[in-house]
């Protein structure tokens, strides 16, 4: 039963790996731009929730609504006012952009009077509960995170495979030129995927509170998320959660398995052995240029 356990605590853990995940292969497939800001968009959404529960006393259901809604507009707002006049410079000027306002979202926190230097938790309505499924006895806080991503996922795919928006969002990611020559509005796509992978880390960072505290530092999470979208191939959606559930099964064994300490490199084990055997990852189009 001790190994049940491990394994469904490691696919809780993917799961929120997952999510930020999804948010670098969206904007990548959107603007082929890398966003290392993902974990502190993941981190300003749950302090949000935070103010909102604390300062302004709203229950957590209506802070957690409003805060997604919130980092919508924050995401959709960081791509025109700091992406968009970019746009079309040097990668490393966009990645340059994307750390620097990670920084920036971290300066900002650590200076928001009584909470900003605290670990804070997140008092959600199943915090504390415990789950007995089949003689396992598990957290509420990692089923709710299992059943909010697979949830999430579920609305990711009929947006994208059914909807005339999804169906655009895919066109554009394709071919941005050729996209934006049979009428699809291309500067606003990429508006609309900043706004929605900022609504995905909200969720993922709301999902993982109650586990790990709220703090400045919690957008460190997406560094490990990194990984998971490189495992499951940097432009596919499938592949970001496929490889975060990789990342958070390897992590959570070699917790269990491995002297301590090795859970916090065995992500980036997985990703070297993974970029020597197979570059592209799990789902990654080969793609190879003829000289």
């Amino acid at each position: 039963m001790a190994i049940i356990q491990v394994l469904v605590s490691g696919i809780a853990l993917g799961c929120v790996y997952a999510l930020i995940a999804l948010g670098f292969v969206l904007i990548y497939k959107a603007t082929e731009t890398v966003n290392f800001a993902q974990g502190e968009l993941m981190m300003l959404g749950a302090m949000l929730c935070v103010i909102l529960m604390r300062v302004m006393g709203l229950p957590f259901w209506m802070a957690a609504m409003a805060s997604v809604v919130a980092m919508a507009g924050v995401g959709a707002l960081t791509e025109r006012v700091m992406i968009r006049p970019v746009l079309g410079q040097p990668q490393f000027a966009i990645i340059m952009l994307t750390i620097g306002f990670g920084y920036l979202a971290r300066g900002a926190v650590t200076m928001i009077p009584d909470i900003g230097t605290d670990t804070t938790a997140i008092e959600a309505p199943w915090r504390g509960e415990i789950w007995e499924v089949g003689g396992i006895v598990l957290g509420a806080e990692q089923g709710y995170i299992i059943l909010a991503t697979a949830l999430l996922c579920g609305a990711l795919f009929l947006l994208f495979r059914y909807t005339l928006l999804g169906i655009a969002m895919q066109a554009s990611s394709q071919n941005q030129i050729a996209a934006y020559y049979v009428g699809i509005p291309v500067k606003r796509l990429n508006t609309l995927v900043w706004a929605l992978s900022a609504l995905v880390a909200t969720v993922a960072g709301l999902l993982i509170a109650p586990i790990t505290f709220v703090h400045a530092n919690m957008g460190f999470i997406g560094l490990k998320a990194f990984p998971a979208a490189i495992v499951g191939g940097f432009g596919s959606l499938p592949g970001a959660v496929i490889g975060g559930l990789v990342i958070g099964l390897v992590e959570a064994l070699a917790g269990f398995y491995l002297p301590e300490g090795f859970k916090d490199i065995a992500p980036y084990v997985v990703v070297l052995i993974m970029l020597a055997v197979r570059p592209t990852g799990l789902f990654g189009e080969s793609l190879g240029k003829k000289v």
